[in-house]
């Protein structure tokens, strides 16, 4: 659910028409619900109330300060993956010691920044990060709490560039190593173990893989309670699926239905690590139309957004659906049919839709490309120098600009011209 509804023929976010603020501020344009984003952490805070877990919001869904200081005010804590959103998850103003910090890849200085910041734990993906996590813990003269991600080796049915819980996906360790290393982590003795957690993947829309999942930690905390290891929290990771087209996702009531008994199991604190449930359907990206096109072959909508501002189309060839702002006031414009939608960008993948249908559009027309809040903006780019998409957030009837439009000189900030010829 979300609240970009159509209210006399016109697209509105709350209160507010989606037109006007495509007017006042130009495309592209990302436009939130505060509403929306709020409700659906809430839905999830209020299905897992039994339990009372930490929950963690997934920064690079959407790192805007704005939606992280939204959320984090509402009690939420954020899951990280990078110094710069540590940087970030500080600024928003998250207490520490509700960060959890994952990545195959963290470098020293990262691990530094965190261990400084005390952060809750670091979820630790292999032997040698372990080591070297303990390694700058005794140089710091610290003791670290960190988790082990456990790669569970279920089949999430998702995308394959978004499962992360096979054992071909880089992220994790098996069980057999993970045992292990429990079993020696006197080794490490800059180092808590005090947590297990797992993550499959992203955008499932099933809860049987969480269950095949959990059910396999359920077994693996029995067999560790039997060596003298208890461990104090699960996480269970993210991924839950939105309504993109026809999909028919758990709604978050139904999945703790389905997984609160498991997790009652374990006797462990739980976190979960949320992204795009919660940032999904709360943002849309508007775009204007520049031109429509025929070929012999096709039609083409060519818009002013391009694959720079939502990659996820060309990436995953995933499905959003393509709105007009406005469903009347059109005399004597005619439905064009079935239409590819694209941008300006100079390669062949850069499209919103392919053979869409679409009501009468005119040049000039704007569309809202749905359901972009999560890896829209936090995934976009400079690429053939266009410059970054405005962000506006909307509560209500109030409109705040959370992200301005970036300029030309934005583009060459940090770029250094050297005194040419150089032989």
């Amino acid at each position: 659910m979300h609240d970009f509804k159509y209210k006399n023929n016109h697209l509105c976010c709350e209160k507010v028409k989606v037109e006007d603020l495509a007017k006042k501020f130009g495309t592209p344009l990302y436009i939130y619900s505060y509403h929306t984003l709020i409700s659906h952490f809430l839905k999830l805070k209020d299905a897992f109330s039994s339990i009372d877990p930490l929950i963690c919001y997934s920064v690079k869904a959407n790192s805007n300060l704005a939606i992280l200081k939204a959320l984090v005010a509402k009690g939420a804590g954020l899951d990280i993956v990078s110094g710069g959103e540590l940087f970030r998850a500080k600024k928003a103003g998250c207490p520490s010691e509700k960060i959890v910090y994952a990545s195959v890849g963290k470098t020293d200085k990262e691990i530094e920044e965190a261990i400084r910041e005390r952060i809750l734990f670091f979820n630790a993906e292999s032997l040698p990060e372990l080591e070297n996590i303990n390694r700058i813990a005794r140089k710091l003269n610290r003791i670290v709490n960190v988790a082990i991600r456990i790669n569970p080796d279920v089949e999430p049915k998702t995308h394959k560039y978004i499962t992360t819980g096979k054992l071909t996906n880089k992220f994790g360790v098996d069980f057999k190593n993970a045992y292990q290393i429990l079993l020696s982590r006197e080794a490490l003795p800059n180092i808590k173990i005090s947590g297990l957690h797992i993550h499959i993947g992203s955008q499932i829309t099933q809860s049987a893989p969480y269950i095949a999942a959990i059910n396999k930690m359920v077994d693996f905390i029995e067999r560790l309670r039997k060596e003298g290891i208890r461990p104090e929290y699960l996480n269970i990771g993210g991924g839950l699926g939105i309504v993109y087209d026809q999909e028919t996702p758990q709604t978050a009531r139904n999945f703790a239905a389905k997984v609160l008994p498991l997790l009652k199991k374990t006797r462990l604190k739980i976190i979960l690590e949320p992204g795009r449930f919660i940032a999904g359907n709360a943002g849309i990206l508007v775009t204007k139309i520049l031109y429509i096109k025929s070929t012999p072959k096709k039609k083409f909508v060519i818009v002013d957004a391009g694959m720079n501002d939502l990659i996820r189309p060309a990436l995953y060839e995933a499905y959003h659906q393509v709105m007009p702002l406005a469903l009347s006031g059109r005399k004597g414009v005619r439905a064009i049919g079935k239409a590819d939608i694209v941008g300006p960008i100079c390669e062949s993948a850069d499209f919103f839709a392919k053979e869409r249908k679409l009501p009468g559009v005119k040049e000039g027309d704007y569309l809202a490309i749905m359901s972009a809040g999560a890896y829209g903006f936090s995934m976009s780019s400079n690429y053939n120098s266009r410059l970054k998409a405005q962000e506006v957030m909307v509560a209500k009837d109030r409109v705040l600009v959370i992200r301005k439009r970036e300029t030309r000189e934005d583009l060459i900030r940090n770029e250094i011209i050297p005194l040419f010829p150089l032989e």
